[in-house]
């Protein structure tokens, strides 16, 4: 064995809501979603949520809203309810051959699910040949009435009577998937009795809504500057997975949101930075980024993340 196999590469913190018996080995890849939301304009924050300690899957963290792809994500008229944007196109800047606006679709659900935001906007396609050329104002929820009936559809969606994709048609609406930018990709390490591949998106907060947690996958949010979200992780305030701390790190190169969405908006797989772990570090500055002195000695294996989010 060699001396560099012999040591250990971080993983991550575990989650406290992880145990029991499995073989790591047999334990499928899923593919899942989530999105960076930002607000504060010249103070940059973006949207935590804190996850239930029961959740078998990074039980008691931080997280983004997000979870996985399901197949109601990939259907015909999910493809057609996300507005400027082809299959083709989320399929190329993903890097999968077909089905990419999937994605795009569970990540706008879980950010209804979760934090009862809706990133979506009217429907109205006469003589528009390109949904492009379609307005991008965001449904305004904070009316009483349209508040009290769209919380109604969460909690419906959330139990499972209620199809998101047929909610958002109902109300004549379409997903936002313009101004939602792919960021992204993260494959969690063997261990969890869960794995994800999961993409990445960076979007800004709508005017007219509020996030409010759903007392059950999520019990609690917080808007956060980055670089105080990394503190309060190296001081166990708020625990995170290595993809969220890593994420974390390039928005805190951005003094504003229009610079970070600007930046997402240009960035192509030319951009994209194979991150690394480092070899015995669990704390905030275990990822290894391109040009860092020690990158080549980190572990390109484990824990595989991609960023596609200049920040020149």
């Amino acid at each position: 064995m060699s001396e560099q196999s012999e040591r250990r590469a971080s993983t991550g913190s575990a989650s406290p809501g992880t145990g029991g018996d499995y073989d790591p080995e047999a334990i499928a890849v899923r593919d899942a979603a989530t999105v960076m939301i930002l607000a504060g304009d010249d103070d940059p924050h973006v949207l935590m949520l804190k996850r239930n300690a029961r959740s078998i899957f990074v039980g008691d963290m931080w997280v983004y809203p997000g979870g996985a792809v399901d197949p109601h994500d990939a259907t015909a008229l999910a493809d057609a309810t996300v507005s400027g944007l082809t299959g083709a196109e989320a399929s190329y800047q993903i890097g999968i051959d077909r089905g990419g606006i999937a994605f795009w679709v569970a990540a706008l659900r879980e950010t209804f699910e979760e934090a009862g935001i809706l990133l979506a906007h009217h429907d109205d396609p006469a003589g528009v040949e390109d949904l492009r050329d379609l307005p991008s104002g965001i449904i305004d929820l904070s009316p009483p009435d349209v508040t009290a009936r769209f919380s109604g559809y969460r909690d419906q969606v959330n139990a499972g009577t209620r199809d998101f994709i047929e909610t958002v048609r109902s109300e004549d609406l379409l997903l936002d998937g313009n101004d939602v930018h792919f960021i992204g990709r993260w494959v969690t390490p063997m261990g969890p009795p869960r794995r994800y591949d999961t993409r990445f998106f960076l979007t800004a907060m709508p005017d007219g809504q509020v996030p409010l947690a759903d007392n059950d996958e999520a019990v609690d949010h917080q808007w956060v500057r980055p670089a105080d979200a990394i503190r309060r992780n190296e001081s166990g305030d708020m625990v995170m997975m290595t993809p969220t701390i890593g994420m974390l790190h390039r928005l805190a190169r951005f003094s504003t949101i229009a610079d970070a969405v600007a930046a997402a908006a240009r960035g192509t797989p030319a951009d994209d930075e194979h991150v690394r772990i480092r070899f015995d570090n669990e704390g905030p500055n275990r990822i290894a980024f391109p040009g860092d002195l020690d990158y080549d000695s980190a572990d390109g294996r484990i824990e595989t993340g991609i960023l596609r989010w200049p920040s020149q």
